[in-house]
């Protein structure tokens, strides 16, 4: 499989085109370089649910049709980039999922059509900050939208059939979620089709497919991966953030009934 990852070498940014997450470039380079995100997109759309396991294990009824929210572009993050938890929060929670990359520009598509507008997939960690749940219900914009919260990678990989692939998310080595991808409710090209009746996506845009059961809160010192057969590991540390996002302005982080519902799921008692 083609697969193109982007990183900053002595300073300078750089495309790398390689096979199944190989690239000989690689060989010759002696220091050290830092990963960027594969894609740079103008937008990043949302299912909030997408699993069944999720659904059941939050114990919500499946909808008519999916839900949406937005990410904001600020909050995208790299492979081995650190995942900011601000002081005084502590539902941080990791949600392991796959991030459709569009193609060509996509508006008003035809479902039968829409592996065309597929340019290919990578992993992507859709953590929320769910100490900000009671007051981001619908908007989402500090829960998943806080700067280092959207990290994607390492590669973006073309031609990579998505159906009957496992994803499983560990922390410090130990597996917190595990699922297929034949158990989602929703299939990519679905959900890119449903959209594009709304907004007009580019080349390079995204939509995070949803994450399987058992999203949990982590610490900072945690280290997150993320594996996708044949799409590779997404690897993230949670660092303390050195500022608090209350300062006598906005929200306030909160600990509540339903933050603990939702940051906690079954585990909740």
């Amino acid at each position: 499989m083609k697969t193109i990852r982007r990183i900053i070498l002595n300073n300078d940014t750089k495309v790398l085109y390689g096979n199944d997450g190989i690239y000989t470039e690689l060989n010759n380079i002696s220091s050290k370089y830092k990963f960027l995100p594969p894609v740079d997109p103008s937008v990043i759309v949302c299912v909030h649910l997408n699993y069944r396991s999720r659904l059941d294990e939050l114990q919500r009824v499946q909808p008519e049709a999916p839900t949406y929210f937005l990410k904001p572009v600020s909050c995208i993050n790299s492979h081995l980039g650190e995942i900011v938890r601000p002081l005084g929060c502590k539902f941080l929670n990791y949600e392991g999922e796959i991030a459709l990359v569009v193609g060509k520009t996509a508006k008003n598509i035809d479902l039968k059509k829409a592996g065309e507008y597929i340019l290919g997939y990578t992993i992507a960690n859709d953590f929320g900050l769910h100490d900000f749940r009671d007051t981001d219900e619908n908007s989402m914009v500090r829960v998943k939208g806080t700067d280092t919260l959207g990290p994607i990678g390492p590669d973006l990989v073309m031609d990579w059939d998505y159906k009957n692939k496992s994803i499983k998310t560990y922390v410090n080595g130990k597996i917190v979620q595990e699922s297929n991808t034949n158990n989602m409710i929703w299939s990519p090209e679905y959900l890119l089709t449903d959209l594009s009746r709304s907004i007009t996506f580019k080349k390079g845009d995204i939509i995070l497919t949803g994450t399987p059961a058992n999203s949990r809160p982590v610490k900072p010192g945690s280290i997150v991966k993320v594996e996708v057969e044949n799409l590779g590991v997404l690897e993230n540390t949670i660092v303390e953030g050195i500022s608090s996002l209350s300062r006598g302005v906005g929200a306030i982080p909160k600990d509540s009934k339903h933050i603990r519902s939702i940051s906690l799921g079954s585990d909740n008692k």
